[in-house]
């Protein structure tokens, strides 16, 4: 693997960014942080974010305009949706097309299950690229 992967997140609330950082500190990847939905597209035009975590109400691009964005440009990316304020509904509506993988309560109580399910975002992302790469090495055997 070259370098650490990264895991992005974003978040209006500088103090849950903090939070988050100081939580997930960890040596297998590293995280960077964005506080709006445009510092976030402008960090994934600069590195290749492996999973993305936002927050889905903020100002200006809410997460889901976000997540969208991202799904079109950059649809390796694995993207998780954290919010306080979700309805089922909206929820079940993001699953379903496909544009999260996982949802996070907020706040979030344990921080061994954050840890986890950014965790399971990371090996997925993995999986993907592999099974990308092996089909690519399929099609170049013919």
């Amino acid at each position: 693997m070259e370098g650490k992967q990264i895991i992005l997140f974003v978040d209006d609330e500088p103090a849950i960014l903090t939070k988050l950082c100081d939580e997930l500190a960890e040596q297998s990847y590293q995280i960077m942080t964005a506080s709006s939905g445009r510092q976030a597209l402008e960090i994934m035009q600069e590195q290749n974010i492996a999973v993305i975590v936002s927050d889905m109400t903020m100002p200006e691009l809410s997460g889901i305009e976000l997540l969208k964005i991202i799904k079109d440009k950059y649809p390796s990316t694995v993207r998780l949706m954290m919010s306080g304020h979700a309805n089922t509904t909206s929820l079940l509506d993001m699953i379903n097309n496909n544009l999260i993988y996982k949802f996070i309560t907020k706040p979030w109580d344990d921080t061994e299950t954050l840890k986890y399910i950014v965790m399971q975002g990371l090996d997925y992302y993995n999986q993907q690229k592999e099974r990308t790469e092996s089909l690519a090495q399929v099609k170049g055997d013919d």
